[in-house]
């Protein structure tokens, strides 16, 4: 896949993305560890522990990838926007089950919250060009 060119604010939100992926996959780890856990949906056939340590995983390697790997952005974007994604169900698990967690702790608020997950996967894949790749007319 090729890399496109990107200006100065796509980059600043590629960085953006990449700093906010760290900083949950830490919170994966450590102080929201517990908030995680209540978005796991329960037909998830793992641990919601295994669940959260496995995502936090992967969103340090996406927040590293985001940050470091600008020859492959559009690769890094495509598999950002997968992941969020593939964790929107856990999203809709909190909100169809009334589950508080991240301070979420109203049907509005959680609803709400679902909005803003189409927003990052279009953040992911504009931010890195990606969207230009994967939409362009030929």
């Amino acid at each position: 896949m090729e890399n496109v060119k990107t200006s100065k604010i796509q980059k600043f939100f590629r960085i953006l993305l990449g700093v906010f992926m760290i900083t949950a996959a830490i919170g994966h780890f450590t102080f929201q560890r517990i908030d995680f856990r209540a978005q796991v949906p329960n037909w998830i056939p793992l641990s919601k522990d295994l669940v959260v340590l496995l995502s936090g995983v992967v969103e340090v390697t996406l927040g590293l990838g985001m940050l470091f790997l600008s020859k492959h952005r559009v690769k890094v974007g495509i598999a950002l926007a997968v992941f969020y994604v593939l964790i929107f169900p856990g999203n809709i698990a909190q909100y169809l089950n009334g589950t508080n967690a991240f301070g979420l702790d109203t049907d509005q608020a959680r609803l709400i919250r679902l909005f803003f997950q189409p927003v990052l996967i279009f953040l992911a894949l504009w931010s890195t060009g990606a969207w230009a790749v994967l939409f362009r007319k030929k």
